[in-house]
């Protein structure tokens, strides 16, 4: 299965490479903010540094990378979330070919 490389140019940079440094951004931005929530999470029962509405924020934020990383997975890789299956699988569905498929005598 081959591959959809987008190359239209955008500026210097193909769209490839603008989506590649888009995912570098997405990884670090998710990283930073997984360190934040791990530096300020404190000991149980004792109240946290963050308001509530920060944590809330910080939430929402990790759930548009998530999902923006998963658009750019799919640009960059269709076929990614196709179920995988093993090589001696028989297949669900039968592939018929146009040729064999005849015209219904009408009685």
């Amino acid at each position: 299965m081959a591959v959809f490389r987008p190359t239209t140019h955008a500026g210097n940079l193909t769209l490839s490479e603008d989506l590649s440094t888009e995912q570098k951004i997405m990884v670090v931005m998710r990283k930073v903010l997984a360190r934040i929530i791990k530096d300020t999470t404190p000991p149980p029962g004792m109240q946290h540094p963050l308001s509530e509405g920060t944590v809330e924020d910080i939430r929402q934020c990790l759930g548009l990378i998530a999902a923006r990383e998963r658009e750019l997975g799919q640009i960059l890789n269709p076929g990614v979330n196709e179920k995988p299956y093993y090589v001696d699988e028989v297949p669900a569905g039968k592939v018929v070919p146009i040729s064999d498929l005849t015209k219904r005598n009408k009685k």
